[in-house]
């Protein structure tokens, strides 16, 4: 790849100033001992301490990363399966028409998918709360994943499978030998993605969370609606540190899981 010329590279800059910026600045107030974000007295991590002082606040953040973890896990597993069901699919026209459905899933708004999740739950009787949070991030992922994973089947030679069958491989093999080694760095992308998607979504559990049961989003929308704290700061802060931790943990696995051209494992 060429370098960049001056004007993508002045594009890219103005972008990543205009993404960041408000972020390190909100970061940077948290560190602030005074009450506000307009004067800054000197460095303090008392609002860091009060967010792990605050239990109710552990608790959101324990059902935060419990609802994220699970609905990765179950999206990623249902997610693999649709997109080898999407792959091996004979009839083209069905091919195209769920692969169609799946991308229409991913550029619905959110508030269209909350809301539609609310009346359905609603109709069933399905309680809001936990359930309700963890069914709604596993089907708004489950596309996600869907189309991290079908590139690197796509990508996939027939010639291993039909080597694979020729040599006594058992179907049974096939996929746990030939095809889930070689299409590993698209489940783990589909799976931080997801993880991602259900850390930060707010829209959608904002429609589906009931009394007594909250995520971090939808807490701190609660927070700022009653007026900005320094502690909401703090939070953030955290949450975008995480955020980054994810990152650097996706691609260092992502770069140690590269599988060689043939990827079949032994």
């Amino acid at each position: 790849m060429g370098k960049l010329s001056k004007l993508p590279k002045i594009y890219l800059i103005a972008v990543f100033i205009i993404l960041y910026a408000p972020i390190f600045y909100l970061i940077f107030y948290s560190f602030n001992s005074g009450g506000g974000m307009s004067n800054f007295e000197s460095f303090t991590l008392e609002h860091y301490a009060a967010v792990f002082e605050d239990t109710r606040l552990i608790v959101i953040l324990l059902n935060t990363i419990i609802v994220a973890l699970l609905s990765a896990l179950v999206s990623t597993a249902i997610g693999v399966l649709g997109a080898l069901s999407i792959v091996f699919m004979r009839n083209k026209a069905m091919r195209k028409a769920v692969l169609s459905l799946n991308n229409i899933l991913i550029v619905s708004p959110d508030v269209i998918i909350g809301a539609s999740f609310l009346i359905l739950f609603t109709m069933i009787g399905v309680k809001l709360g936990f359930a309700s949070v963890l069914i709604s991030h596993i089907a708004f992922s489950i596309p996600i994943v869907v189309i991290m994973v079908l590139p690197k089947l796509q990508e996939m030679s027939p010639t291993l499978i039909d080597a694979a069958l020729d040599l006594g491989a058992s179907k049974r093999d096939v996929l746990t030998r030939v095809i889930i080694p070689f299409i590993k760095p698209g489940i783990l992308a589909g799976f931080f993605l997801a993880l991602t998607y259900s850390l930060d979504d707010f829209a959608v559990t904002f429609f589906v969370t009931g009394n007594g049961f909250s995520t971090l989003s939808v807490e701190i929308y609660s927070m700022a609606r009653a007026g900005i704290t320094l502690t909401i700061n703090a939070l953030s802060g955290l949450i975008f540190f995480v955020t980054v931790v994810l990152v650097l943990g996706y691609y260092f696995i992502s770069r140690k899981t590269k599988t060689p051209l043939s990827g079949v494992k032994k």
